[in-house]
């Protein structure tokens, strides 16, 4: 950091009533001319950029983590469902209120008076960290010169905000830690899950309607089985009658016959009775 950077973090971590004296009496003791020209050119912080100034640097550990969780969910949101996002808004709204309470707490502390209006202001600042780097560093660098406002959309320029050079603002996109990583993780494990579900849930589909088919099949084939066997019933019982009728039939013929042979034995006998008959008759 330069001596400029380091002499105006100091001078915006400090109460915004005393800025202006603050400045000039430090633009006076520097020796080169042109660090004390930038100098007397700084603007004077709003109240709200002045509470989070004081945050970056009273806490600059809690901030970065907020700043290394905010430019892990930038690159996980790409591959988020609506409800996760969500959450993570939800989650993201939580969050940033709290620090915007800490921060605020803090400058109470040093004497500021902190207005609703100024805290929603503090907690926008913050947010905006979690949709834009440029916003991210800009509230890194301990140096800004009014609160944040991203609600167009538009990628921010931390020089149009941070008093002295951004470039040697403190890095606020680190590499996530290991319990981003793993909360990445878990998110692709339960993408995972979730598609997983999405196939067993079709493969139930698939398989009740193939257990609705089988069992349709099934009552099927019973009913012509036991169609089979009733008309294999009626086959054997037709079998029967008709072995019967056969047999029958045989006693039938065999008694004709020998009817018919009485018969003739009979008709026999009739004419000899009558050539019999015959050959007594007087002349």
């Amino acid at each position: 950091m330069t001596e400029f950077d380091s002499i105006a973090a100091e001078l915006y971590s400090g109460a915004p009533g005393d800025f202006v004296s603050a400045r000039d009496a430090r633009a006076k003791q520097i020796a080169d001319a042109d660090v004390a020209a930038r100098i007397r050119a700084l603007r004077k912080p709003t109240t709200a950029a002045w509470v989070v100034n004081l945050f970056a640097q009273e806490r600059a550990q809690q901030l970065q983590e907020a700043l290394r969780l905010a430019a892990a969910l930038r690159e996980a949101q790409a591959d988020l469902d609506a409800q996760t996002l969500a959450k993570l808004g939800h989650d993201r709204r939580a969050l940033t209120g709290r620090l915007a309470e800490d921060a605020a707490e803090l400058a109470r502390a040093r004497g500021g008076r902190i207005t609703a209006a100024t805290l929603d202001a503090v907690q926008r600042t913050i947010s905006a960290a979690f949709f834009d780097p440029g916003a991210a560093i800009a509230i890194a660098s301990g140096r800004l010169t009014a609160e944040l406002d991203i609600g167009d959309g538009t990628p921010l320029d931390p020089s149009t905000v941070v008093a002295g050079d951004v470039a040697d603002a403190p890095a606020a996109q680190e590499r996530p830690d290991d319990e981003l990583a793993a909360m990445r993780e878990r998110r692709r494990a339960q993408h995972a899950l979730r598609e997983a579900e999405r196939a067993r849930d079709a493969a139930e589909r698939d398989h009740a309607a193939t257990q609705r088919a089988l069992h349709d099949v099934s009552r099927r084939a019973e009913r012509i089985a036991a169609r089979i066997d009733e008309l294999e019933d009626e086959l054997r019982t037709a079998r029967e009658s008709a072995h019967a009728v056969a047999t029958t039939l045989t006693g039938a013929e065999a008694e004709e016959q020998r009817a018919a042979a009485e018969l003739a034995r009979r008709e026999t006998a009739v004419a000899e009775a009558r050539a019999a008959t015959a050959g007594d008759a007087p002349a």
